[in-house]
């Protein structure tokens, strides 16, 4: 596909998908927000890619909303008035999707509904939906030269993207409310110090520390069995332990007469497993559950 905010490009089952607007910091747009929906969605059934990497061209990630594009910047419907009730009985609206739901929170969705890994490579400033767009990736590693920042406040707005779900898990509550409330922009170095990220690498090691990563999720791994775990960890962690073991039991019988088979048989034959399922074709009936 010809994208005009992004680049893609996959090699040995790792996709790098490149913002790329850098005249603009990789300022994010409407326009990018439903290409990255596309490619995310592509991805997903796209049995080539096993991992996605995902990073800026130039020298930022994304440097926040395009707050320069004219009327509503964050492409909203200003002649609506939206209920609660409109959000949950008509989501899927078109109404609703193109002039009231956050195109933020619109790709967060498609990310979490990914069915592979999804790493951020963030290699310059990352604010704003710049930021939160990260929170619902598998990993985040940030180059030294990274700066992040929740600056919605300083524009008297609200964080998105999902994020009011995504961070407090991910950096704990406190973490949260004191980077949304102060909007700061920090260094990758608080960032590792709260959590945000895994790692600080130096600039000319982020790609390859990106890729060693993703190579170690997919190398030698069932690709229904990713899917399933990225799945359950995300859904379950917010359940109780009864529903839990309900979709384990259901996720261990079908894998277990799948590519468990030859999982067994390579483990005891002391050979590299030659796994079969596709993500595209072979989940479980019960997926997504």
């Amino acid at each position: 596909m010809n994208y005009q905010t992004l680049s893609c490009d996959t090699q040995d089952r790792i996709m790098t998908l490149r913002l790329n607007r850098p005249e603009q910091l990789n300022a994010f747009t409407v326009e990018m927000a439903n290409e990255l929906i596309d490619v995310f969605e592509r991805a997903s059934e796209d049995d080539a890619v096993g991992a996605i990497v995902v990073t800026g061209t130039g020298r930022a990630f994304c440097a926040g909303m395009d707050l320069a594009v004219p009327g509503n910047v964050f492409g909203l419907n200003e002649a609506l008035r939206p209920t609660m009730a409109d959000m949950c009985e008509r989501f899927d609206d078109p109404e609703i999707v193109n002039g009231v739901r956050d195109t933020g929170g619109r790709v967060a969705l498609s990310i979490y509904n990914c069915k592979k890994p999804v790493i951020a490579a963030i290699n310059g400033p990352a604010v704003g939906i710049g930021a939160t767009m990260t929170l619902s990736m598998d990993a985040r590693i940030a180059s030294s030269s990274a700066k992040f920042g929740f600056v919605f406040g300083k524009i008297g707005i609200v964080p998105e993207a999902c994020s009011s779900w995504f961070l407090p898990r991910l950096v704990g509550l406190a973490q949260a409310l004191e980077w949304v409330y102060t909007a700061d922009i920090f260094d990758a170095q608080e960032a590792l110090r709260g959590g945000l990220v895994r790692s600080v690498v130096a600039p000319e090691n982020l790609l390859d520390e990106a890729y060693q990563l993703a190579q170690r999720f997919v190398r030698r791994k069932s690709p229904v069995s990713i899917a399933l775990m990225r799945q359950m960890m995300l859904r379950n962690s917010t359940t109780d332990p009864v529903t839990a073991h309900r979709i384990e039991s259901l996720a261990m019988f079908y894998t277990s007469i799948g590519d468990g088979k030859e999982g067994v048989a390579s483990f005891l034959e002391k050979r590299k497993p030659e796994y079969q399922g596709l993500a595209s074709k072979d989940m479980p009936p019960f997926y997504p559950w």
